[in-house]
């Protein structure tokens, strides 16, 4: 790398610093607000920073997604999955940190196989030192989310690397696919959400599939595991559902068998306040994908009053003033 890309990104990195563009990175690039809502002495700052983060996100493309796989859905899983785990009483857990490098993050059965994803994004905090390997893991989902065809997920950068795992969280606080609505409730309440946040979020399953070697479920939840789309939501309310019979855990297909349900997505269906939600987004893709791009932001920055579809927008701190 010459000189003057060095001194450029040694420059936006000092900018990145700063909570104006903490709050612009990546916010002004992806949002509909406009960089006229911004003091004149910042703008050009805030145009390097939208540089700088399409610079990120053309590194994070190239580690995702190639001729070989399409690495999106697990991207998404670990973005997921390292910011799930946060406690609203204490502040603990969350996306701050990347504490899933460290046990007993790591050994959680709820994260195998994301040393791939962990591993495949190593390549990005080489050529951006400066990165924290949690913004990292973060902005690969939202950049995943929207390359599938998802909404763009408003995201702050700022997040910080644990040197051990001293404070990583413990096992145990990511939702468990064999359990029921109660469980949902406990680990989505725990984090600050309410129900109808709980079923927009569930619909992330959109994408991927199960795989048994990973977590003993198996199959896809939709006909193209690639696309996010609200086509988990119409198969889950407008087909029927049994239980497989194979040899491992309790999972529900359709009567084609081409598609799997797990127990924590039929509680969506069966439980009374949830299924409100469930048909809506099935009926209403751009609402669906309007609710998961605030709660998402929500969910990877743990620094918000997380109910934000109540106020039907997303008030984190840096988040309000632009979208108001």
């Amino acid at each position: 790398m010459g000189n003057g890309s060095e001194k450029f990104l040694l420059e936006v990195n000092l900018a990145l610093t700063k909570q104006v563009l903490v709050s612009l990175s990546a916010h002004a690039l992806h949002t509909k607000c406009k960089l006229s809502k911004f003091p004149l002495h910042c703008r050009t700052m805030a145009d390097k920073a939208k540089m700088l983060d399409n610079a990120i996100e053309s590194a994070i493309r190239n580690a995702v997604v190639d001729y070989k796989v399409n690495a999106c859905p697990m991207a998404v899983r670990l973005a997921w999955h390292s910011s799930g785990t946060f406690d609203k009483k204490d502040g603990s857990g969350g996306s701050s940190g990347a504490t899933m490098r460290f046990e007993p993050e790591s050994t959680d059965d709820a994260n195998a196989g994301l040393n791939i994803m962990r591993d495949l994004l190593i390549p990005v905090k080489k050529q951006f030192p400066f990165l924290s390997i949690a913004d990292i893991w973060t902005r690969a989902g939202a950049f995943a989310v929207r390359f599938s065809g998802g909404p763009s997920v408003p995201f702050e950068y700022g997040r910080t690397d644990a040197r051990d795992g001293r404070n990583a969280p413990p096992n145990g606080r990511l939702p468990d696919a064999a359990q029921g609505a109660q469980h949902l409730r406990d680990i989505f309440y725990r984090m600050g959400f309410n129900d109808r946040e709980i079923v927009c979020l569930s619909g992330a399953h959109t994408l991927g599939r199960c795989h048994k070697s990973r977590s003993g479920f198996d199959g896809p939840w939709t006909a193209n595991p690639l696309k996010f789309d609200n086509s988990y939501f119409k198969n889950l309310m407008g087909l029927d559902w049994k239980p497989r019979k194979w040899d491992g855990p309790l999972q529900y297909e359709d009567p084609s068998g081409k598609y799997m349900m797990l127990p924590s997505d039929m509680a969506l269906k069966t439980d009374e306040s949830f299924r409100v939600f469930a048909q809506r987004y099935a009926d209403d893709e751009q609402l669906f994908f309007k609710d998961f791009a605030a709660v998402s932001c929500c969910v990877m920055s743990c620094v918000c009053r997380a109910s934000s579809l109540t106020a039907g927008c997303c008030e984190c701190f840096w988040c309000a003033p632009l979208c108001a």
